[in-house]
């Protein structure tokens, strides 16, 4: 009885402070000018603790791991495996499959993809869902986006996610894309983040959320090795970063059309040994080129395939 009466009074105190610093931070009761300062404070904390300069100078970036994919039904149905190149701002280079004979390459507007036909060019739907992903991704935001004009910052109040107090900070974009960032009051790091933008079939707003979890210490800048999405509710996929580096030494040309036409040269093209159970037949994704690439700071493209479906002979 004394444990559990222990018990009642540690979150009833709990939920005491929840509520008393909501009261005392209510973003409803704050001018504009209080609610921005509050924002941008936040911010600050959050890009000090993920790193401060090293975070925002970062040239390159090298991760690799592991994506779970989700059907429609939110089950898994299984892993691929991937290495992710970065040279920011907007070079992106996503090596598939065991062998690595699967490239994505991204350079801004252009786009190259690397699959058993050869090296082709991306398809302009790709190159702009490309585009797209980078403007909701929040990494790019904190570094790059920040001092935009017309770019509204609010402090959104505080909350409990996952089990953690935070803060949540509110950004609305010149082209109205509304982010909401969940930063933890203790460690300042990013919890959660939500982008809600206009469906240009429907005309509804969507929301995209991804958490991040089990930060680690890479190169003197903490990095989430676990990134989760969901769309609309649902969840899309969830990354395993086994390692990641910063700044790594990449050769000249990696991103580059001629880096993938050597690479095609060195594996020869092979056939894909299975696809759904039909040998010799193209993955959908890889022989389509992919149309539905997401960022996850992030960062591999949405394969809805198991990884068994990249196997070569």
């Amino acid at each position: 009885m004394r444990v559990r009466f222990g018990k009642t009074i540690i979150a009833a105190v709990f939920m005491l402070m929840i509520c008393t610093r909501t009261f005392a931070q209510n973003p409803d009761t704050m001018d504009p000018e209080q609610s921005t300062a509050k924002a941008k404070q936040i911010l600050k904390q959050l890009i000090d603790t993920l790193g401060g300069q090293r975070y925002l100078t970062i040239k390159t970036s090298q991760c690799e791991g592991r994506q779970a994919q989700f059907g429609h039904n939110g089950e898994m149905s299984g892993f691929t495996v991937f290495k992710d190149y970065w040279s920011y701002p907007d070079k992106r280079r996503t090596d598939l499959a065991k062998k690595g004979n699967i490239i994505d390459l991204f350079i801004g507007n252009e786009g190259w993809t690397l699959d058993r036909t050869g090296v082709s060019e991306e398809p302009a739907t790709a190159v702009t869902d490309f585009q797209e992903a980078l403007k909701r991704d929040p990494n790019n935001l904190l570094r790059y986006r920040l001092n935009e004009d017309r770019l509204l910052i609010t402090y959104g109040g505080n909350a409990v996610v996952d089990l953690r107090p935070v803060d949540w900070v509110e950004i609305v974009d010149s082209e109205e894309r509304t982010y909401r960032l969940a930063v933890d009051q203790s460690t300042h790091l990013l919890v959660r983040s939500a982008v809600l933008v206009k469906d240009d079939m429907t005309g509804e707003r969507r929301e995209e959320v991804a958490l991040y979890t089990n930060y680690q210490s890479k190169d003197g800048v903490q990095m989430p090795m676990q990134v989760s999405r969901e769309r609309d509710g649902r969840k899309v996929f969830q990354v395993f970063y086994e390692d990641c580096h910063y700044n790594p030494n990449l050769p000249a040309d990696f991103f580059t059309k001629s880096a993938l036409e050597k690479r095609s040269s060195e594996v020869g093209g092979g056939k894909i040994a299975h696809v759904d159970g039909s040998p010799g037949q193209a993955h959908p994704q890889i022989a389509g080129r992919r149309t539905d690439l997401d960022l996850e700071r992030d960062h591999v493209a949405a394969m809805n395939q198991r990884p068994e479906h990249f196997e070569r002979v």
